[in-house]
């Protein structure tokens, strides 16, 4: 069985160098129509975040192949205080035990209570998300559960709006043939996460 072959597309490392640090002017920014959460809904958690979005070569068809997703990896931040960057949450993907698929997830850095999100919405406008950059979302709560010790910040989650995307798009190039099956690509990408619950009676 042929090793996978993982590549990362721009140097990771050159995350440190994305605007994090200006973790403290996250705002949510006017968004498609179709990405507003509903009504009853409050912001709770806003964050920056860098990491990569994932990629596997496979067929497509006969004598075809293609790039298919296969789940995100990000940090994402908080403003600590003089625009000093704090990870509060990682991002992955995991099996959510409401459904029994996998699907993308949230997990409190501390508490380590966790988020499943679902999308219902996305949008590629080019009057919102940059060239380039991978689509902005709506999503919708899958799932939750408290961390082992009771922690319970994630579990609130009822929406989550992905906006302010860069990067992250599949590679157009090196998957075009059977040798190249079975290769993962990581790709940097940068994004604000607004979290929302439900309105507090």
């Amino acid at each position: 069985m042929k090793s996978a072959i993982i590549r990362v597309i721009a140097p990771a490392l050159m995350l440190v160098g994305l605007p994090i640090s200006a973790a403290a002017q996250i705002t949510v920014p006017p968004v498609p129509n179709n990405l507003t959460v509903p009504e009853g809904h409050t912001l709770f958690l806003a964050t920056r975040a860098a990491g990569t979005q994932n990629y596997i070569c496979l067929p497509t068809g006969r004598k075809t192949w293609g790039w298919r997703f296969i789940g995100p990896q990000a940090t994402l931040f908080v403003d600590a205080g003089g625009g000093v960057p704090q990870q509060v949450t990682t991002h992955f993907l995991s099996m959510n035990p409401t459904e029994g698929i996998a699907r993308p997830t949230w997990q409190h850095s501390t508490d380590t209570s966790r988020a499943w999100g679902q999308v219902v919405a996305s949008s590629t406008d080019a009057n919102y998300v940059a060239p380039g950059a991978i689509p902005w979302l709506l999503l919708a709560r899958a799932g939750v559960a408290a961390g082992p010790t009771g922690g319970a910040l994630m579990t609130q989650t009822t929406f989550i709006q992905r906006v302010n995307t860069s990067g992250g798009v599949a590679p157009s190039t090196g998957c075009s043939n059977d040798d190249h099956i079975g290769t993962i690509v990581l790709v940097p990408y940068t994004t604000d996460y607004f979290f929302y619950r439900a309105n507090q009676d």
